[in-house]
């Protein structure tokens, strides 16, 4: 059955998520602040610079005025860079009915008030019904269509359930979860991970040390998201390790290639302005070290990123810093006979 859905943000994923929605027979309305932007997407059916080669059906509308992409809604997706989720919250405020569904599909964690994303938009719209969306997910193959699998999380099954109703087709499948904390956290921290990834890349460091990071990352990730209140499935599922290998290991991610530049020799600045898109890696770096302080969870691969972007440290220093830790055992729930 056709539903009305609004798509707030027209940056890629915003964009393919409206192609995904559109495909199944909706009626689509995205938003955006930028009017250029909104211009652009209705004379071309592509948006040209952030998903070349993706065209658009004309059944999707463009739109500049962000009450026409809410009121009437239902389903609103947010689809703005973290960094803006409150701000935007806000402007949508207004036009937001009570018990009407946003998903946010962005990932990270507000560095001043250490809150993830569905959380704030539940602050900000009163009444709303906040949900999340995420998993292994480019938006450059979601927009051609390559078989993806991403989750619906919300406090409420029957919510998760019409979000997973409305995206779910032969190649974009959806699972259900009532863990929004734990997806938001993999979803959010393993940026900061794939930040490490990259670097590991740029200093030509090799699969062994890919493999490291990546599992050592999930083990930090989950120990915080755990002392946190998250479910450990959650972590070992698709918004935790996966979500972290396909930020570390893919070409699309800019995470892992602004990292990769940085262990190239960049400064932070340089490599945010070389991939000339939102790092959402480098925003909530910041927040998850905090995290970690604040619940007393050592997070070493964290914190050496964090030295790495705003203490201009070296990244092979960081690299052998990490390997000259205290020797300790890999777990430590494990007994000796």
């Amino acid at each position: 059955m056709m539903k009305n859905i609004g798509v707030i943000g027209a940056g890629s994923w915003g964009t393919a998520l409206s192609k995904v929605l559109a495909n199944n027979g909706h009626k689509v309305v995205v938003w955006s602040i930028v009017k250029e932007e909104v211009e652009m997407l209705q004379k071309n059916r592509e948006h040209l610079d952030k998903l070349p080669g993706v065209k658009l059906p004309e059944s999707i509308s463009f739109t500049t005025d962000i009450k026409e992409a809410i009121e009437g809604m239902e389903l609103i997706i947010l689809a703005v860079p973290s960094v803006f989720t409150r701000s935007t919250s806000k402007t949508m405020a207004p036009f937001v009915k009570e018990g009407q569904i946003v998903v946010c599909v962005a990932k990270g964690i507000e560095e001043n008030t250490l809150k993830p994303l569905a959380e704030i938009v539940a602050e900000e719209i009163p009444g709303v019904k906040a949900a999340v969306m995420c998993g292994p997910s480019h938006a450059e193959e979601v927009g051609i269509g390559l078989p993806t699998t991403v989750v619906a999380g919300a406090k409420e099954r029957a919510v998760a359930e019409k979000i997973q109703d409305i995206f779910m087709n032969e190649v974009f499948r959806v699972y259900t979860s009532p863990d929004v904390l734990g997806m938001e956290l993999g979803g959010s921290l393993k940026n900061v991970i794939a930040l490490a990834a990259g670097m590991a890349d740029g200093l030509g460091c090799g699969d062994n040390t890919k493999a490291a990071l990546i599992t050592r990352g999930i083990a930090e990730i989950s120990r915080l998201a755990i002392k946190m209140g998250a479910n450990s499935e959650t972590l070992s599922g698709l918004t935790g390790i996966g979500d972290l290998i396909v930020t570390c290991e893919s070409k699309h991610s800019r995470n892992r290639k602004a990292g990769m530049l940085m262990g190239q020799g960049l400064t932070m600045d340089e490599a945010t302005k070389e991939v000339k898109m939102v790092v959402e890696g480098i925003y909530s770096a910041k927040a998850a070290l905090a995290l970690g302080r604040k619940y007393d969870v050592e997070l070493p691969i964290i914190e050496e990123v964090n030295k790495v972007l705003f203490e201009n440290k070296k990244a092979k220093d960081a690299v052998t810093d990490l390997m000259v830790r205290d020797k300790r055992s890999e777990s430590s729930s494990l007994e000796w006979n």
